[in-house]
């Protein structure tokens, strides 16, 4: 919940490719400011992307950051340029990392998990939205377009 007090305002961060953005990426920032009372992204870099899923995002960094901090749930944009959470924590000291429900149960984020309970951060599996992804979204535009 909101933290509505003179207390410290609850941080939260996320982190996204957000290439081809879609109802699946705004649900799930506005499922997270939900829950927190700031909320920073953390949008992949081109050179991450190409080294994390061997692909070429189709809109480039800096339009994706641009249309991230157009979102009204978004309250700072930040690149992400590599993988390592604790990394971000660090920089960022927020109280909730929010990651779709697809990930939850994986060994990566139970280390996660494990990794952030001694600092008091939560983790939060949001709903994932089925039936949509930027993957599915692009291959579809590809089969969709002539070809040369």
């Amino acid at each position: 919940m909101k933290n509505n007090t003179k207390a410290k305002p609850i941080i939260g961060y996320t982190t996204g490719v957000y290439d081809m953005f879609h109802i699946g990426h705004l649900n799930v920032l506005r499922n997270a400011k939900k829950q927190c009372d700031y909320l920073i992204v953390g949008v992949s870099t081109d050179e991450l992307v190409q080294k994390e899923k061997n692909k070429t995002p189709v809109i480039p960094f800096e339009e994706r950051k641009a249309i991230v901090e157009a979102i009204k749930y978004v309250d700072k944009v930040v690149p992400q340029i590599d993988k390592n959470k604790f990394g971000a924590w660090q920089k960022y000291h927020f109280d909730k990392m929010f990651v779709g429900s697809d990930w939850q149960g994986t060994e990566t984020w139970k280390k996660f998990e494990q990794q952030f309970k001694p600092y008091g951060v939560e983790i939060i599996y949001l709903p994932h939205t089925d039936g949509i992804s930027s993957t599915e979204l692009t291959t579809l535009i590809k089969k969709l377009l002539p070809q040369n």
